[in-house]
């Protein structure tokens, strides 16, 4: 996220969470733990986002991979300011009304993964339905940025849905990002609950249109478990995404943010996951990265180079 931190905001975070009940926040298992980060690149890296006034998403969304991510020098950044029109019920971003966008900022991420040394980076942003096109041409904008700053980087994009915004998805796709990424998050039947904002074809269908606009294009999807699914609705997501001709799926554990967020119902076994990605691999994607603390962003340097070999070796036996 590249936005200046205000220390004198004291809106609540989620004000529309704030009269829900509290809820017990389940133990977490062995698999789930990871070590506090601290790791001399790490500060490295935590010292870069602070001079440049960066807000990441790692940090936002309370990531578990911050520690080996940033141990990196892998750092998602959240564009279009830090409050989201929506308000998804697993969702840790603060939101309210956004503040106007700044001209300035696709120069300043450029300036960002120039500084970092990024060979693959990931660009994602808040919802934005305040604006008419949902900001695509903003994302367009910082994608044309890096192209001029470091044209060597590859570039990710996780967009929102851009729901009843005509056209803002060609606008987005004719700037070439190298990965288009867009999470449903959850098996249909969750949505109300889970993402009341979004409608889960529209996102299905936001995945294929990538495809018919740019066949070239890498698409990708990501969901969580342990909201009360059934493995027989996450196998159904998979055909869908397939469909779509989505490349690369991601599925990961959810976590929950606070006591007020909607909560855990179970955690998924390391073998449900391990499962997961065999069906999912029989099923077609180029490649499928399923275990507890999978999320998006996570490797997804390395996840591209290999989007890319698989690529090349299924065009090679075709």
């Amino acid at each position: 996220m590249v936005t200046l931190i205000d220390s004198t905001d004291t809106r609540p975070r989620h004000p529309e969470k704030a009269n829900r009940p509290e809820h017990e926040m389940l133990r977490k298992p062995d698999w789930i733990r990871v070590k506090a980060p601290g790791s001399p690149i790490y500060k490295e890296t935590q010292q870069i986002v602070r001079e440049n006034g960066l807000v990441t998403v790692c940090e936002e969304a309370g990531c578990p991979n911050i520690g080996e991510c940033w141990s990196k020098k892998h750092a998602t950044m959240m564009i279009m300011g830090e409050i989201c029109t929506r308000a998804c019920a697993f969702c840790n971003v603060r939101t309210g009304l956004p503040t106007a966008l700044d001209p300035n900022e696709p120069e300043n991420v450029a300036i960002a993964v120039e500084k970092l040394g990024l060979a693959h980076v990931v660009i994602t942003s808040v919802d934005r339905d305040d604006l008419p096109d949902g900001g695509a041409e903003h994302f367009a904008q910082v994608i044309r940025a890096i192209r001029r700053r470091t044209p060597k980087t590859t570039i990710e994009i996780l967009t929102p849905d851009f729901l009843r915004k005509e056209g803002a998805l060609e606008v987005v796709v004719a700037a070439k990002p190298d990965v288009f990424n867009h999470n449903l998050e959850t098996v249909p039947s969750k949505y109300l609950k889970v993402r009341p904002g979004a409608r889960y074809f529209h996102s299905i269908r936001l995945l294929q249109r990538v495809k018919e606009l740019d066949p070239t294009m890498f698409t990708k999807s990501g969901i969580m478990v342990g909201l009360g699914e059934e493995r027989n609705e996450v196998l159904q997501l998979m055909d869908d995404l397939r469909s779509a001709d989505v490349d690369f799926l991601t599925i990961g554990q959810y976590l929950a943010p606070t006591k007020r967020h909607i909560a855990v119902n179970r955690f998924v076994t390391p073998e449900e996951f391990k499962s997961y990605a065999t069906v999912a691999t029989t099923k077609g994607f180029l490649l499928v990265s399923s275990s507890p603390l999978t999320r998006s962003s996570h490797h997804a340097g390395e996840d591209f180079a290999q989007l890319r070999a698989n690529r090349m070796a299924k065009l090679a036996h075709a």
